[in-house]
């Protein structure tokens, strides 16, 4: 599958804009600021149904607008597929498939990307929260039913974070907090399934794992996954050299998250939250069997978030009846020294479409050159396509 068409309207500082793409390689080149990224992260926003850079919507529309809108023409053999979103200020947003409306959870069945941005540094040395989201953005791509499944842990997770803080507040003992057992009983429902995912996940990604790493570094660094899950002890907040929890796999997941609730319920009465769940887990990446966080260098942190991201790409790619998911490399190329540059432009060199931006060409490998298209100001300079409509000035 490939974009065979972007076209934007009042999405970032593009009042309307419209872009043609083919197979193979693409640059987008331009000075930082002028809109090259968020023409990519538009794509990558219809396949994850968020934004790589901001966690909520509003920034994406342009400033004096209600709405933002992005279409993309899908092309696949000889199918195309016609894929809009509207982004609303106020209100739920909209989507449409070939011109008839769909949920927007729908989307990511169609749109499949993968993108790496120098954001994604974060998912080896951030916070958990970003490696959950970077697993559940895949899962979401593999199997789109499962956005409904988080929406409703949430939705439950919210309730029953209320109900502790109500409790907490009126002074009301343990044994007297009856009405939590029928979230509690919703919270396992949806938080098993999340979590089972996640651990299927992380098998099937180690073995592409290491292939993407080995690629790239040239070197066997052993990197590896472990997972950490707060219904078996784990303490997310730990450092990952010290933090515990074995996977305990003689009981279900179901069972042990129930009893988890059992075990936890004065202290969640005590701090009114909850304490255990799909939210509170995390997974260790590994380097040569110690934590990547707080061991791994600065280069090696980033091929490691590299590889993770081609090694989604291979799993979407193997799973897609639709060809492989275009692959976006955002600014990247300027944090690897030649050697890796190279070496990462024949790890893609494979994947039907590949969209790359950069400041400065130079930065890109030769073979990722065959078609460029300038960004200045907001303006979409292409030589080899019609004159373009522009951005509004910002």
């Amino acid at each position: 599958m490939h974009v065979a068409r972007l076209s934007l309207t009042d999405y970032r500082n593009y009042a309307s804009a419209e872009l043609e793409f083919g197979p193979g390689a693409t640059v987008l080149v331009g000075r930082n600021g002028q809109g090259k990224t968020n023409l990519v992260e538009a794509i990558g926003y219809l396949a994850t149904l968020g934004s790589h850079r901001v966690s909520g919507d509003q920034a994406l529309i342009r400033a004096g607008a209600d709405a933002a809108i992005v279409r993309a023409l899908l092309s696949h053999g000889d199918r195309e597929l016609l894929v809009e979103l509207q982004l609303n200020r106020h209100g739920a947003n909209r989507a449409q498939l070939n011109r008839s409306p769909v949920k927007t959870r729908e989307l990511p069945r169609y749109a499949h990307s993968v993108l790496f941005a120098p954001e994604d540094l974060a998912i080896v040395r951030g916070e958990p929260s970003v490696r959950r989201r970077m697993l559940d953005e895949l899962l979401v791509q593999r199997t789109p039913r499962l956005s409904g499944v988080m929406a409703d842990y949430e939705r439950v997770l919210k309730q029953r974070n209320s109900l502790l803080k109500s409790a907490r507040a009126r002074g009301l003992a343990v044994d007297k907090l009856t009405t939590l057992d029928i979230w509690d009983e919703r919270l396992v429902t949806f938080g098993s399934e999340l979590i089972d995912q996640r651990l299927a996940l992380i098998d099937e990604l180690r073995e592409p794992l290491a292939d993407a790493y080995r690629a790239i570094v040239d070197a066997d660094h052993g990197p590896g996954m472990r997972p950490l899950l707060s219904i078996d002890g784990a303490d997310p907040d730990a450092e990952p050299s010290t933090a515990a929890g074995s996977i305990d796999t003689t009981t279900g997941t179901a069972e042990r998250f129930a009893e988890t609730l059992r075990v936890q319920r004065p202290k969640e009465l005590e701090r009114g939250v909850t304490l255990a769940g799909p939210h509170r887990d995390d997974v260790v990446l590994l380097l040569n069997g110690l934590p990547a966080k707080g061991y791994a260098s600065h280069g090696e942190s980033w091929s490691f978030a590299l590889a993770l991201r081609l090694a989604s790409a291979e799993l979407l790619r193997r799973d897609s009846t639709t060809g492989d998911p275009v692959l976006v490399l955002d600014d990247v190329f300027a944090e690897l020294d030649r050697l890796r540059r190279e070496r990462l432009a024949r790890a893609i060199s494979g994947f039907e479409q590949v969209l790359v931006t950069a400041a400065v060409l130079e930065d890109v490998p030769a073979p990722l050159t065959a078609r460029i298209v300038h960004i200045e100001g907001g303006r979409i300079e292409d030589p080899s396509a019609a004159p373009m409509n522009t951005a509004a000035d910002v």
